[in-house]
């Protein structure tokens, strides 16, 4: 049964398939990247593309399995990374053209060892965005210490999710692996 779906956010494709407790969440991750990027005083363009990555990376989550596996042609990726790839998919056959913003989009679930900051910036705010109901404090302070450190945070970012895929029990990508090796 798909995915109950919701009115689209302002700027999230006609084609998301996003419940509302998705929506809240994608809208967390944008807020979090907006606030940085203020912080950070990035370039317009850059902030432009932190922001478009934060509110695209999750507008296929709740899409079912068929459907995104339809969508990417992975028959080997685990279903719950396949909303990434299959978002920046139909991203760019609708014409974006970023490439920093479509990687980030489609790595957003594993990390990816050639990302520019949009991907990195993304990965720390889907982990860090204050819905999550595990660590509040440790990840309210590494969130807070983004704008000032954000190649050390990304790091202990990327390192902590490591640990809790290890002490989950679930495999590691070889795309994290590659990504911890460059970072490390």
């Amino acid at each position: 049964m798909p995915a109950p779906t919701v009115p689209p956010l302002p700027g999230l494709p006609a084609w998301a398939i996003v419940s509302p407790k998705r929506r809240a969440h994608i809208a967390r991750v944008t807020a979090l990247l907006d606030r940085w990027a203020q912080q950070m005083a990035l370039e317009p363009e850059e902030a432009t593309a932190w922001h478009d990555a934060g509110r695209w990376h999750d507008a296929l989550r709740d899409a079912d399995e068929p459907t995104l596996r339809r969508m990417t042609a992975e028959p080997d990726t685990p279903y719950p990374m396949l909303h990434g790839p299959a978002a920046a998919t139909l991203l760019e056959a609708e014409g974006e053209r970023r490439r920093d913003v479509l990687e980030a989009i489609r790595w957003h679930t594993t990390g990816h060892a050639d990302w520019s900051r949009t991907g990195r910036a993304l990965y720390m705010a889907d982990f860090l965005e204050p819905g999550r109901a595990f660590a509040r404090e440790e990840r309210a302070a590494l969130a807070d210490r983004v704008p000032s450190a954000f190649d050390a945070t990304f790091r202990e970012v990327v390192r902590e999710r490591l640990i809790w895929s290890l002490r989950e029990g679930r495999a590691v990508r070889p795309e994290t692996v590659a990504l911890w090796n460059a970072i490390r």
